[in-house]
C-alpha cells in the first residue's frame, strides 16, 4: 500500500469531501500512528484533528444544533431472521408485542409536548401492519400534527407501498444497508434476503421523494476494514440524508452470541469520516453507542454527530424491542430524560433543535 502523510489526507478529505479508496483505507488503519510535526507542537493527535473538521463541518451547515426525534417502536414482530438480530422470526424466547394506534398517537401526545416535531416509527417487517393500517397511523398522526416530520423504519417494501406511505405524510426512511458487500450480507442473512433488493429498496425511497438513511454496524461478524471502506463510498455514491452507523452488539438468542461487541473508537474513527465525506448529512449519535460506554453518545457528538433519538415508546415495552443484549433504557420519564437531555447538550457548547430538522438539501416533491 502507498504510504500517505495522515494530516494531509484528513485536510484533503475536510477540503474536497472524498477520498480514493486507498487513500481512505490508508487513513483509517494509520490514524494513531505517530503525530504529523505540525500537530505535535500543537499537541493534538491526528484523530483529533479529525474530529475537529468533523464538528466544524456540521457546524458549519447546522450550527451546532442537535435535533431531537421521538422514537416510538412499535412492534417487535419480523417476518425475517436476520442472523444477528435478537427479535428475528426464529427466536422463541422473546415476549412479543405490538402497540395499537391509539397508543402510538399517545406517544405522539407526549413527545408533542416535550417540543419534538419529528416522529420516528420502527419495527420489525410485521405483517399485522399492512399498508392500509400504517396509512390510517401515518395520516393520523400527519392529521393531527401537520407541523411535524415522520420518520418510518420498517424495513423491505414495494415501490408501491412505499408510495402510500409518502402520500399518507410520510417524510423520511431509515434502512440500513448493513454491508455493501454481497457475500458479506449473505453471512449474516439467510438466503431469502439479498443485499440487491436492500439497495433497490433505498433507490426506490429515493425515487419517491423520501428523505433517506442508510448506514452500517461496526465490527459485524466477518466484516473487514475493507468492508468498511466500501461502505462509505457506497454512501457517498448513494448520497442519502441521513446515515446511520453503529456498533455491532450480540444477542444472546442469535448464533453470533459470543461475537465480541463493536469497537468504540473505530465507529468514532467512521461517524467522523462519514460526516466528511457527506458534510451536510443528518448523523445520530446511536443508542447502541451509548450502549457500549455510558460516554458513548457525548463522543459521538464530537465526532460530528448531529441527532439525538429519545425512545417515546411505554416504558413497559422498551426491554421488548431487544435488537441486541444490554440496551441503554434509563428508566426516566420522557420529560425527566429530555431535560437531563438538554442539560448535557449545553455541556458540551451544543444546542437543542426542537424544529423537524430536515437534511438541507431536501425539499417535498410532491404534493400530499
Amino acid at each position: 500500500m502507498t504510504k500517505y502523510n495522515i494530516k494531509n489526507l484528513i485536510d484533503k478529505l475536510y477540503k474536497e469531501n472524498f477520498l480514493k479508496y486507498d487513500e481512505l483505507l490508508y487513513l483509517f488503519e494509520n490514524i494513531d500512528n505517530d503525530l504529523d510535526y505540525k500537530l505535535k507542537e500543537n499537541n493534538i493527535s491526528n484523530r483529533n484533528y479529525l474530529y475537529k473538521l468533523a464538528c466544524h463541518t456540521r457546524d458549519k451547515y447546522y450550527d451546532k444544533k442537535i435535533f431531537l426525534r421521538g422514537l416510538i417502536e412499535i412492534s417487535n414482530f419480523c417476518k425475517n431472521d436476520c442472523y444477528y438480530c435478537g427479535i428475528r422470526c426464529s427466536n422463541k424466547n422473546i415476549d412479543r408485542y405490538r402497540l395499537t394506534k391509539s397508543e402510538i398517537l399517545e406517544c405522539c401526545d407526549i413527545g408533542y409536548k416535550i417540543g419534538y416535531k419529528t416522529f420516528v416509527l420502527q419495527g420489525g417487517e410485521d405483517l399485522y401492519f399492512d399498508d392500509k393500517k400504517m396509512c390510517d397511523i401515518i395520516s393520523s398522526i400527519k392529521s393531527k400534527y401537520p407541523d411535524c416530520a415522520i420518520t418510518l423504519s420498517l424495513g423491505e417494501k414495494s415501490y408501491e407501498t412505499y408510495n402510500k406511505y409518502f402520500l399518507c405524510g410520510a417524510d423520511r426512511y431509515l434502512l440500513r444497508h448493513e454491508t455493501s458487500s454481497s457475500d458479506h450480507y449473505n453471512k449474516l442473512h439467510p438466503s431469502n434476503l439479498k443485499l440487491s433488493n436492500r439497495k433497490k429498496c433505498l433507490n426506490d425511497l429515493k425515487k419517491i421523494g423520501f428523505q433517506i438513511g442508510a448506514g452500517f454496524m461496526v465490527d459485524s461478524p466477518f466484516q473487514s476494514n475493507p468492508d468498511l471502506m466500501n461502505d462509505l463510498l457506497y454512501l457517498k455514491k448513494l448520497n442519502p440524508h441521513m446515515v446511520g452507523i453503529g456498533p455491532f452488539i450480540p444477542h444472546k438468542d442469535t448464533i453470533f452470541k459470543n461475537c465480541k461487541p463493536g469497537n468504540l473508537e473505530k465507529t468514532l474513527l467512521l461517524l467522523a469520516l462519514a460526516r466528511l465525506l457527506l458534510p451536510s448529512v443528518l448523523l445520530p449519535a446511536t443508542t447502541a453507542l451509548a450502549s457500549i460506554d455510558s460516554n458513548g453518545r457525548n463522543l459521538g457528538l464530537l465526532a460530528g454527530c448531529n441527532v439525538i433519538m429519545p425512545n417515546l415508546s411505554p416504558y413497559e415495552f422498551r426491554s421488548k424491542y431487544s435488537l441486541y443484549d444490554n440496551k441503554l433504557s434509563t428508566g426516566l420519564e420522557a420529560f425527566e430524560y429530555n431535560k437531563k437531555l438538554e442539560e448535557n447538550i449545553s455541556n458540551l457548547n451544543l444546542k437543542i433543535e426542537y424544529s423537524r430538522g430536515d437534511n438541507i438539501n431536501w425539499r417535498r416533491v410532491k404534493c400530499l
